[in-house]
């Protein structure tokens, strides 16, 4: 019965990968993949530079750099050289949030000068003084003492030091107490600590009998994560990918936007009050046109005319679009080169030897020169789900003052099916280019024979993805938390450095340095631990490879590590008269 189960799984999610004599890691003789989406992709390139040398030549980059009055005139250059500051009317001065309506009311204007209140009116005080006033301190006091009831006073103070005492021996309970925001509320209450104990012991039973049942593959995912590290040891030019892959990203963001900032900044249109002359240059003085005298140029608005002006719009949104696809291909071209690399690794026999030369440098440009167009293909899948959420936060935002609760409902079902196909997307894609970095297939072919391969492995996977990302979530907390503190007692003066070369000057705010400072060092840890996730998830790709292929016999030897053997009751048999 257990037979006919297998063969269920093969034919499910097909076959099972097949031995192959002349098979050792990622094949040479491989040819271009999907080569249509690589012309697309060069095209979308090539009409991303044209729109940039559109927005360099219709832009005006001089908004930027000159301050420009409310006429279009720049500042510090042509007739208003030597003149560089712009004058602001400091509107606080004038309408500030405790004078606004007498501003309203009297006109915008600013205030008059400030008379000193701290004097007495003197001639207001003799008026006052000069009354006589018949008051009695007796007299109050003997109304004020008549005025109560001690008797009833005594009653109610007996009434509430009783109602105290029952409150403090009574156990209230949570539907006594209903909802509340104050939360140290539900902490004085028993019922609320029994229900931290049920759930806790709940956990920790589930905990006890993951371990106890799934203990082999646990111990698997420990061991690939102990052969990832000794691949990168190997391979010390991987960790220095990441910041290949931040410069490329980098230029794409400047690129982005300079070209969308270069959009907005459209050359101001004047005209001449003289209908005599025909056209108006910002150099425009009356001596220059003795034939119009009494002519002038005037500011009418900015240039919104012309067909590159009417497709700004559409040009925003290619500008965009073109953004997202060209970081996603980015981010897959380095998944891709460091799947290449670590995949050689693994189908090393006798490692290190085995290992070839160069291996990141050489699986850049295997990756460059055959699989551009699958790479774009895979970015493209994952752009495309991008804009949706992008289109749905934008009606997100402008519906949120709506009443419609099934219309939000829904809204917000949508956009939290489409986060979840973006999560799958890119895990799909990031076994697809280690299949396509291996095996050189398009990448259908690659995702689907991936997909296949987890599945028929689903358990080891689930297992495998969360033990990794436990442990790399506590290696970057580590080095986050570290690095955090240590610039704490840094900027804020508790630690102080021998020598004169690093020192803290006092300062008045240190938690802006310290949030900069613990950002970048986020930044770092993610991207060097990112190498190291790409490198589990593809010796893990290779593992199960390995264990289809292979049946540590003569003809067919396991290449995974004698820790992997080891913990899979596994072994590669010796030739006779041989070592094992």
């Amino acid at each position: 019965m257990g037979k006919k189960q297998d063969t269920n799984e093969e034919s499910e999610y097909g076959e099972a990968a097949q031995y192959d004599p002349t098979f050792r890691g990622p094949i040479k003789d491989r040819g271009c993949t999907d080569i249509i989406c690589c012309i697309l992709f060069m095209a979308v390139i090539l009409g991303y530079i044209v729109v940039g040398i559109l927005a360099w030549l219709y832009g005006d980059p001089r908004h930027v750099l000159y301050p420009r009055n409310s006429t279009g005139w720049f500042c510090g250059i042509g007739p208003n050289k030597g003149r560089s500051n712009l004058l602001y009317f400091d509107i606080l001065q004038c309408a500030t949030s405790l004078n606004i309506m007498a501003t309203a009311l009297k006109g915008f204007q600013c205030p008059t000068t400030q008379v000193r209140r701290s004097f007495l009116n003197l001639e207001l005080f003799k008026t006052l003084s000069s009354h006589k006033h018949n008051f009695s301190l007796f007299v109050f006091i003997r109304d004020l003492v008549n005025g109560f009831n001690a008797k009833e006073v005594g009653v109610r103070i007996f009434e509430d030091f009783a109602s105290y005492d029952r409150y403090k021996n009574d156990a209230a309970s949570i539907t006594d107490i209903g909802f509340t925001t104050n939360f140290n509320v539900y902490l004085q209450v028993q019922e609320t600590w029994l229900a931290f104990l049920i759930i806790i012991s709940v956990v920790e039973a589930i905990l006890l009998l993951t371990l106890i049942f799934l203990r082999t593959r646990i111990l698997i995912a420990i061991s690939l994560i102990q052969e990832s590290s000794k691949a990168i040891g190997y391979m010390m030019s991987s960790l220095l990918y990441p910041l290949v892959t931040f410069v490329l990203v980098l230029v794409c963001v400047a690129y982005w936007g300079a070209t969308a900032l270069l959009f907005t900044l459209c050359h101001p249109f004047f005209i001449f009050i003289s209908s005599s002359c025909s056209f108006c240059p910002q150099n425009f003085t009356s001596s220059s046109y003795p034939g119009c005298p009494s002519a002038s140029c005037i500011f009418i608005k900015y240039n919104d005319e012309g067909l590159f002006q009417r497709n700004l719009f559409n040009l925003q949104i290619y500008n965009a679009v073109a953004f997202l696809w060209c970081v996603n291909f980015v981010i897959a071209l380095g998944q891709c080169t460091l799947a290449g690399a670590f995949a050689s690794y693994y189908w090393a026999f006798t490692k290190p030897d085995d290992i070839p030369m160069f291996p990141v440098t050489g699986s850049f440009i295997r990756t460059l020169r055959y699989h551009v167009g699958s790479l774009a293909f895979g970015s493209l899948i994952l752009t495309l789900v991008q804009i949706v959420r992008i289109i749905l936060e934008y009606i997100d935002h402008k519906t949120k003052d709506a009443q419609n609760a099934v219309a939000r409902f829904i809204l917000c079902c949508l956009k939290c099916c489409f986060w979840c196909l973006e999560k799958f997307i890119k895990f799909l894609n990031r076994n697809a280019y280690i299949m396509i970095a291996i095996y050189g297939k398009n990448f259908c072919v690659s995702a689907k024979n991936a997909f296949s391969l987890l599945m028929r492995n689903v358990i080891r996977v689930v297992v495998l993805d969360k033990v990794t990302d436990l442990l790399l979530f506590f290696g970057k907390l580590l080095v986050v938390g570290g690095v955090g503190v240590l610039s704490f007692f840094f900027f804020s003066g508790r630690i102080l450095l021998p020598g004169s070369t690093f020192h803290s000057e006092t300062l008045n705010y240190y938690w802006m340095p310290i949030i900069t400072v613990v950002f970048g060092s986020y930044l770092i840890a993610h991207g060097f631990f990112s190498v190291y996730n790409m490198c589990v998830d593809t010796l893990f790709l290779c593992f199960l490879e390995d264990l289809e292929r292979n049946d540590g016999s003569l003809q067919k030897p396991y290449f995974m590590s004698k820790n992997l053997m080891k913990i899979l009751n596994k072994s590669n048999k010796a030739p006779k008269g041989g070592k094992k």
